[in-house]
């Protein structure tokens, strides 16, 4: 018993530094650089982790309960995924159409005439003003108490926002199973301990990318209303760096591992 709560334990820690690998990293940076608010950031690390673990834990337990085998051909290409997502979530962030999605498809308020309630948000605070649109200006008036349901954190992202992180998290899981549950089959021989392990694997990288995505928005919540080019600069460094490594990570598995080539050469890692 003392031996398997050990594991469990190298587990977790594990977990957490799962989520500090370069791919990881640089995919919810993108995410976060335009979020000034270090608790949402830290909301987001946790729904990309969680779309992580669910991925990791259902393509895991095939492997560790019914001998599921992944072809390396298949295995390559959920590498690979990894890698267009990268070059994706870069190109979002660089051309600010991340931006227009969520204004677009969920807008905070519907372009309406005459008063109505307006939601606003200054730092970390959410509340109303009565807003009304006019021919020559719009005017604010008091604030109002803002709902209940305004006070979660789930509201506060948007489902945009809230759905985004969750699918990257997806990927990241769908890639990096095969080598977690192979990982577990070396070192724990009892399924149910096995598939134990890679849930509390999974609870580390929440735990850890709660964590990074925290500390990613300190300086984004920080230089974000005082210096916007600040921001304007970091926000586009997140955009190349993951524009750069998704190129690459393409060119790696694409061509070096042979995902392209009649014999391609798969090792989970």
């Amino acid at each position: 018993m003392t031996s398997g709560l050990a594991i469990l334990a190298i587990g977790f820690l594990l977990g957490m530094r799962h989520a500090t690998d370069p791919d990881h990293v640089i995919a919810v940076s993108t995410i976060v650089s335009r979020e000034r608010s270090i608790v949402k950031a830290g909301f987001i690390g946790i729904l990309w982790g969680v779309g992580h673990t669910f991925t990791i834990l259902l393509v895991g337990a095939g492997i560790i309960l019914f001998g599921l085998a992944i072809p390396a051909r298949v295995g390559l290409t959920m590498e690979f995924s990894v890698g267009l997502m990268l070059i994706l979530l870069g190109t979002l962030n660089l051309t600010g159409a991340m931006q227009w999605i969520s204004e677009k498809f969920f807008p905070a308020h519907p372009k309406v005439t005459g008063g109505h309630a307006h939601i606003h948000e200054h730092g970390s605070q959410v509340h109303l003003h009565w807003h009304s649109h006019g021919r020559e200006k719009e005017h604010h008036g008091e604030s109002l108490t803002p709902p209940a349901w305004i006070g979660g954190s789930s509201s506060r992202l948007g489902l945009f926002h809230t759905l985004r992180p969750l699918f990257v998290g997806l990927v990241h899981g769908l890639a990096g199973s095969a080598a977690a549950a192979l990982l577990v089959l070396s070192t724990i021989r009892e399924p149910k301990w096995a598939v134990l392990y890679l849930l509390i694997f999974g609870v580390g990288t929440i735990a850890g990318m709660m964590l990074i995505t925290g500390a990613i928005a300190v300086p984004f919540s920080f230089v974000g209303y005082k210096f916007a080019w600040l921001n304007r600069s970091l926000v586009t460094g997140s955009g190349l760096l993951s524009l750069g490594f998704g190129l690459f990570v393409c060119y790696q598995i694409g061509f070096v591992d042979g995902l392209f080539a009649a014999h391609p050469n798969w090792t989970p890692s």
